[in-house]
């Protein structure tokens, strides 16, 4: 089992590139430590020899000594926090640069799973625990922990004996440490977990907000984020609660030491000791209840530290998206046979598809059709290897499985425009070059904005092609996103294309005038379009109907209509609407 400590030796494992800035960092603590524990030696001479034997030359360098001790413990403390704020810093960047690599390289199963918020919140949130970790905690650890050693080595100097009555807490002290340290941790986690519930229902106020004003679902939200939000403060009050007890607890037992060893002192139950010593020792134990208190403290940011760290570290571990292939071909025919193939999703035990064949020749244009629910848009997922596990059956690119074929070669064969248009939030052109690994002159890409009809709408757009369109393209229309995401697949000219309702955004008028480009850019490619408007689809070479994951009829327009039977139901259903 992985304990904590494995966990934040691994932590440490990133500070590794970063070994002269974090030595650096440990000496400057130290040497802040040291001159702490300095002035505290330093206090028996100068009462002894300088207030009780009167001696001016210990008195006169006094002041001096002081303001080097300040000077050097400025110093050390400048170096400490800047190199360790240094190392931090680069530790948090090369985890989140991992961890959002990690995220782009897992299954599309993985993200069906989690939520946007949950995984945003790993990044941001989980990856800041993970910094305080390393450096506040760290500091602590180091600083106050040499503090008390050398403030330990102070008081037996003065008097061990008396030393000895105090140090006999610090098994108790250890003891309570211990066992808040598992109730930390436990705590930590809610803590993440509360957290990703406040990402996740802000973010879908923020992505749903004109849902929420159509419908009127304010209160609705507003109660939502109410109850993550007090969930989330529950767990930190608990938190600070546990926090505040195990102080307060290390404070009493190191004040209740104190007291013995005055009580041995009052009592004369050990020897005389001179004023100096006596206060050099008081003053190291009052010194220490500080850096006690500290180190008691640290144990909650450091298991808050670790059990991020768990979390980033569980999605770190998990296994990239399967790549067992390694064919490619020089030059992709198109021929898609669909073998007596059954899928069901991850951890559902419903096949979605059920022993579907269908055999799809080059340059073929091929219509799905069907119900919602029929499994279309599942075959448009299964194609690209977005899913590779199969109840049973095969698709074969070529004659060859799929899943024999490198997956990078393999999805470069497919240019899809799906239903669902993903725009970033960067420039027009940007959006339509995406991914595009050639060289792209000036005149290709206005041939493909005209092609595509995204030239009638930049043309009057102040920056044109420059224009940023906003978070997932906010500031276009449905039918606007659509036409970028057909001049991306134009472009990107696959010998394969899937049109998962590529024109279901669009108006009448938008749809006529990008059908004429889409039967442009379906000739000599295979196609393959999932359509809900059949009269999108009339001109398909064949048109298969799908219900339950299963063909139940299959042919030509004019076949299908013949045949009388659900595509012609279909045919009525639409024309009645």
């Amino acid at each position: 089992m992985t304990t904590s400590s494995d966990y934040y030796k691994r932590l440490l494992t990133y500070v590794k590139p970063h070994k002269l800035a974090a030595t650096f960092a440990i000496i400057g603590m130290l040497g802040y430590a040291a001159m702490d524990g300095l002035f505290v030696y330093l206090m028996d001479p100068f009462i002894e020899q300088g207030l009780t034997a009167k001696n001016q030359e210990v008195m006169k360098w006094a002041p001096v000594v002081v303001i080097l001790l300040v000077l050097f413990r400025g110093v050390f403390n400048f170096v400490s926090s800047y190199c360790l704020a240094n190392v931090g810093s680069h530790v948090v960047m090369a985890i989140r640069k991992e961890l959002f690599a990690k995220l782009l390289h897992l299954p599309v199963s993985f993200h069906d799973q989690h939520s946007t918020g949950e995984l945003i919140s790993k990044i941001t949130f989980d990856a800041e625990q993970v910094q305080t970790a390393i450096t506040k905690a760290l500091i602590t650890i180091v600083r106050e922990g040499a503090f008390v050693v050398f403030l330990v080595i102070n008081m037996l100097i003065a008097s061990w004996q008396l030393s000895l009555l105090f140090i006999l807490v610090v098994p108790i002290v250890a003891g309570i440490v211990s066992i808040v340290s598992k109730r930390f941790r436990v705590i930590a986690k809610r803590i993440q977990d509360a957290m990703g519930g406040v990402t996740r229902a802000s973010e879908q106020m923020v992505k749903g907000h004109k849902v929420i004003h159509s419908f009127g679902g304010q209160e609705i939200e507003q109660q939502r984020f109410a109850d993550v939000n007090n969930r989330n403060r529950q767990q930190r009050v608990k938190m600070d609660a546990t926090k505040a007890l195990s102080v307060a607890s290390i404070q009493i037992i190191a004040a209740s030491a104190i007291a013995m060893v005055l009580a041995a002192i009052g009592f004369k139950l050990v020897e005389p000791i001179s004023t100096g010593a006596f206060v050099s020792l008081l003053t190291a134990m009052m010194m220490m209840l500080r850096p006690l208190k500290q180190l008691s403290n640290v144990n909650v940011e450091l298991q808050r530290g670790i059990a991020a760290a768990k979390s980033i570290f569980d999605i770190l571990d998990l296994e990239n998206e399967k790549d067992t292939g390694s064919k490619t071909l020089e030059k992709c025919q198109g021929h898609i046979t669909i073998e007596s193939l059954s899928f069901a999703y991850p951890n559902t035990d419903r096949n979605i598809l059920n022993e579907l064949t269908m055999d799809i020749k080059p340059g073929q244009s091929v219509a799905l059709v069907g119900r919602s629910g029929s499994g279309k848009s599942t075959l448009s997922n299964l194609l690209p290897r977005f899913y590779d596990t199969y109840t049973n059956g095969d698709i074969k690119l070529d004659g060859l499985s799929v899943n024999t074929f490198d997956l990078t070669w393999l999805r470069e064969q497919f240019a899809i425009v799906s239903q669902q248009v993903v725009l970033f939030n960067d420039t027009i052109e940007n959006n339509i070059t995406y991914g595009f690994k050639g060289d792209i002159t000036p005149e290709k890409l206005q041939t493909i904005v005209e092609q595509s009809h995204v030239w009638e709408f930049v043309k009057d757009l102040p920056e044109g092609l420059q224009t940023i369109v906003g978070e997932d393209g906010v500031m276009l229309s449905g039918g606007q996103r659509q036409r970028i995401a057909i001049a991306r697949a134009l472009l990107k000219n696959a010998p394969i294309l899937i049109l998962d309702e590529a024109t279901s955004a669009l108006d009448t008028e938008s749809e006529k005038l990008i059908q004429h480009a889409l039967n442009d850019l379906m000739k000599g490619r295979t196609s393959i379009v999932i359509a809900h408007r059949l009269s999108t689809i009339e001109n398909s070479d064949v048109i298969y109907v799908l219900d339950k994951g299963q063909i139940i009829e299959s042919g030509s327009h004019a076949e299908l209509i013949e045949k009388q039977g659900a595509y012609l139901a279909l045919q009525k259903m639409q024309a009645n609407d």
